[in-house]
């Protein structure tokens, strides 16, 4: 089942580094996933996020203001 994931956040080093670290694992454990950045912020306060970087999975807020691991995105991921 393809898996749907969201990063919000407004472009920020830390943004950045989470959008790369999610493509990554996805890539090396062939995961079939769609990966979109939500930079606009009156979408991503649609989700009640106060704290970016942030990351949506299915529509399920995982994780947000911080940076997890390799590990920790693909334990989420599965």
């Amino acid at each position: 089942m393809r898996k749907t994931i969201k990063i919000l956040g407004t472009g920020c080093p830390k943004c950045q580094t989470l959008t790369n670290l999610v493509t990554d694992v996805v890539s090396e454990n062939n995961i079939e996933a769609t990966i979109e950045k939500v930079e606009d912020i009156m979408e991503i306060m649609k989700f009640n996020v106060m704290t970016t970087p942030a990351l949506v999975i299915d529509d399920v807020i995982t994780i947000k203001g911080r940076i997890p691991s390799k590990e920790e995105v693909l334990a989420l991921l599965n």
